[in-house]
């Protein structure tokens, strides 16, 4: 362990010297063989999670004293308790050290909590929280259908729990039974039976797989460690969330859990919760019996009374030859009258007859009259359709002699020839616009060669632009050490300006803003003139 003597040793000093690291390891050894295996009770201290590597750091702290904890990825799964923040546990490992940063710490292999009383604090730490938010409610709990047609069950499919429940379907009424496995126990439980809740709820209705009409969420005995699942914040609102209803049948009658409490029902045996959730077969046929019987009974009594209430009336109604016999007299009276009326009525009507037919003419008469109408309207209307068809007649001639095709061809004629007039007149009117509009182009392209300032650059002048192109049209305006370009008749230079002097007054610097007027006028003159052509 101990490396070479250094100079301090050739010295006559007999303390054996160490590496940094020798040291580090030296003590963790230590440290793990005086402490192999402990139990540590402490509150958790520092919990974030998970790190991202799957280990789990954190620290166990008392009133007096804090030690480091770590948690490595393949223990995490298999603890049956995770820490929370604040949470007494038994950590039972080994105390090592980490060389890197010079301090120790406990190498949890196992957790529980400290003592019975820590989660039950938990336990009602987390109902009264749940009560606060209204999910214990009564309001909330539905009633169980009656006659379920399909039965969700999430528990164990290994265990003996789905067998006797399976038997107790089958005993009391058999109906359909959908199985969702999970874990009831156990890393992964929570978040499977949560998951199971929330697909039961998520099948739609007349889909591949039938929705169910209960859920039954099941589970045996155990302790409370082992039932610590169902009191999860996820499976607890999962099960409030479900549209579904829900039996909880988690442990014995004696367990309850915060699922029980949010449930629409809680059966104390996942047994009973199978006999809850459908009526038994017998108890049915028997029932249908009793009301069959109860039926029959009810309509034989009502039978019995409205016999005696029909004969009770026909007591009290008279005779039939009593009800006849007066109408059948005032019949009689009415047809001896109905003879005489109607030989009366006969013979009135016959003398009537007779009067009307003296005075009306014969048959034959009103024939021949008749005829003689119809040959006179006859005869008019034979003049009057000659005379329409000779009217006709007429103008038919009157307006085919205006018809004629040899107007119409002289008329063509002379619109033709004054077509061709108007043509030769617009093209000599077009030939000379355009010849005097090119003369007046002409004109205005000397008179602006002739105002433009590059004729004065050709007398020998010059123009001065500074860099960004901006006119100089005085020696003020110029910077000394300024940038310029002076532009001649023949082309461009650069130059850069010395000190300026002052100069005589006398001639006025040359200025391109007047050369460039004269060509508005212009300008404007070509647009009215060729506003006039067209």
């Amino acid at each position: 362990m101990a490396s070479p003597p250094s100079a301090a040793n050739t010295a006559g000093n007999n303390v054996a010297e160490f590496t940094v690291s020798e040291l580090s390891n030296a003590v963790k050894r230590a440290l793990e063989d005086g402490f192999g295996h402990v139990r540590l009770r402490g509150e958790v201290s520092g919990y974030r999670g998970p790190h991202a590597s799957g280990h789990c750091y954190f620290s166990l702290k008392d009133d007096k004293a804090k030690i480091d904890a770590v948690v490595w990825r393949g223990n995490w799964n298999r603890l049956k308790i995770k820490p929370e923040e604040g949470m007494e546990v038994i950590a039972t490992g080994k105390i090592s050290s980490f060389p890197g940063s010079s301090k120790y710490q406990i190498v949890i292999e196992a957790l529980e909590p400290a003592g019975l009383g820590a989660l039950m604090a938990q336990l009602e730490e987390r109902k009264r929280r749940f009560a606060a938010e209204g999910l214990f409610a009564d309001e909330r709990k539905r009633p169980l259908p009656y006659l379920p047609k399909v039965v969700g069950i999430v528990t164990s499919p290994t265990g003996a729990v789905i067998r006797d429940m399976l038997h107790g379907f089958q005993e009391r009424f058999p109906t359909r039974v959908i199985v969702w496995p999970v874990r009831v126990q156990g890393e992964g439980s929570v978040a499977e039976v949560a998951n199971a809740v929330r697909g039961f709820n998520a099948i739609q209705p007349g889909g591949p797989i039938p929705r169910p009409d209960v859920l039954i969420v099941a589970r045996g005995g155990g302790s409370l460690e082992d039932l610590w699942g169902f009191n999860d914040e996820m499976v607890v609102r999962a099960v409030a969330a479900s549209t579904i209803p829900v039996i909880s049948a988690v442990g014995h009658e004696t367990d309850w859990t915060l699922i029980d409490l949010v449930a629409d029902a809680r059966a104390p045996t996942p047994t009973k919760a199978a006999e809850w959730a459908v009526p038994k077969h017998s108890d049915l046929l028997s029932e249908t019996g009793k009301l069959g019987l109860r039926l029959t009974v009810a309509i034989r009594r009502l039978l019995e009374a409205l016999r005696r209430d029909l004969k009770s009336a026909e007591r009290g109604l008279p005779r039939v030859e009593d009800l006849v016999a007066g109408p059948r007299q005032r019949l009689d009276h009415v047809a001896h009258r109905l003879d005489g009326a109607l030989r009366t009525r006969v013979q009135r009507s016959h003398t009537r007859f007779l009067q009307v037919a003296g005075r009306m003419p014969s048959p034959r008469s009103l024939v021949a009259h008749h005829r003689q109408r119809i040959d006179a309207t006859g005869n008019r209307l034979g003049r009057a359709l000659f005379a329409n068809t000779q009217a006709h007649h007429t103008r038919h001639a009157r307006v085919s002699a205006r018809l004629r095709p040899a107007p119409i061809s002289l008329r063509i004629e002379r619109c033709g020839e004054r077509l061709d007039t108007l043509t030769r007149r617009i093209e000599r009117a077009l030939a000379a616009t355009l010849a005097q509009r090119r003369n007046a182009l002409d004109a205005n392209a000397k008179l602006l060669g002739t105002l433009g300032y590059h004729s004065v650059l050709a007398r020998g002048f010059a123009l001065v632009r500074k860099a960004d192109g901006t006119m100089l049209r005085s020696a003020r305006a110029v910077t000394p050490g300024e940038d310029v370009e002076i532009e001649f008749s023949d082309g461009r230079i650069a130059a850069e300006t010395k000190a300026v002097a002052p100069a005589a007054r006398a001639a006025k610097p040359l200025d391109a803003k007047p050369l460039e007027k004269p060509a508005a006028p212009a300008q404007r003159r070509s647009d009215k003139d060729q506003g006039s052509l067209f």
